[in-house]
């Protein structure tokens, strides 16, 4: 680190312990004018208040604590500074070593990790190959895949590691994340397109249309929406939301049931990605929508995304049989 940051660090923590030895030297003297024990000249909710000292055991605790701060910094290292301390301790060898035995040491632990990344991966790689190869060594079709009872168990576990966070343990996400166990797919449900999701991402956006629909528009297209999923609405509001629809069409449809190619939503249905009140779909029309699902390919590999998407897509088998 360099002397201007270790300097900094300094003065910051010699700053806060003299600071507190100050105002604690200001609060122990007496500058009233009052007595101590004696009642001082001002009263609060018919309450007055004696000039009585803090307590010596209070003071002289706080004292103690100050003492040991300030001897504390002068004996151990100071974190993230050069200053090693006068008992030169360290909790590790490192702080005993050059910069240039540092920087060597810390390549020998990305190194090591490296290293157990690719024994992890020597280990369990031939169970992931042997479960989405054939014998030809080519890539197995992903619904027999979903067929095999060992490889949906392992589709499973990497499931859990990488993707519950946002869609859940049990796969039926959240509010702005799809649940994966329905028939409901944006982009398409078959197995080959679950697994083009996991290799390279999507990005989902549904631009504001508040400037250009106004809020009357709003209103109106939202009634329209709500009735295409059977809801109660003001049919006028409806008849005259179905009419600005068209604006909404090139991407849903013009019967709203949505578009695979563009990942826009079916509306005639009752799954609703971000809710699917009244308030929640005019603030989707207002306001726009912007998703994005993560590329897996350079972080999982193709072999691990072909176990999660065969998982994926046999939970929405079983939500169809």
């Amino acid at each position: 680190m360099s002397i201007f940051w270790t300097l900094w660090i300094t003065i910051i923590t010699l700053t806060v312990i003299i600071g507190c030895a100050v105002l604690l030297r200001a609060t122990t003297k007496n500058n009233t004018g009052v007595e101590e024990g004696q009642p001082m000249p001002h009263t609060y909710d018919g309450i007055q208040e004696l000039n009585n000292p803090l307590p010596k055991w209070w003071v002289g605790l706080f004292w103690f604590t100050i003492v040991i701060a300030l001897l504390y910094s002068i004996m151990f290292p100071t974190y993230g500074s050069n200053w090693n301390g006068l008992l030169n301790w360290s909790s590790s060898e490192q702080s005993t070593l050059t910069r240039q035995e540092r920087n060597e040491l810390a390549k020998t632990s990305q190194s090591q990790y490296q290293r157990e990344m690719n024994a992890a991966e020597e280990k369990y790689g031939a169970v992931f190959k042997q479960l989405t190869y054939d014998e030809n060594g080519v890539y197995k079709d992903l619904t027999l895949v979903a067929q095999d009872s060992e490889a949906i168990k392992v589709g499973q576990r990497l499931y859990l590691q990488n993707c519950s966070q946002c869609h859940g343990s049990d796969a039926r996400g959240s509010t702005g994340f799809p649940n994966l166990t329905d028939n409901d797919w944006l982009y398409g449900g078959d197995a080959d397109t679950i697994k083009l999701t996991l290799m390279h991402g999507r990005k989902g956006a549904m631009p504001a249309w508040a400037d250009i629909l106004g809020e009357q528009g709003i209103k109106e297209v939202t009634s329209y929406v709500l009735q295409l999923s059977g809801r109660r609405v003001d049919l006028l509001e409806a008849k005259a939301g179905k009419e600005r629809f068209v604006v909404c069409s090139a991407c849903h449809g013009a019967d709203g049931k949505g578009m695979h190619a563009v990942g826009a939503p079916n509306l005639t249905d009752t799954i609703w990605l971000y809710g699917g009140s009244r308030k929640a779909v005019e603030a989707t029309l207002r306001n726009g929508r912007n998703g994005v699902m993560p590329a897996w390919k350079d972080v999982l590999g193709e072999d691990k995304i072909n176990l999660i998407s065969a998982y994926v897509y046999s939970l929405s088998q079983q939500d169809s049989q």
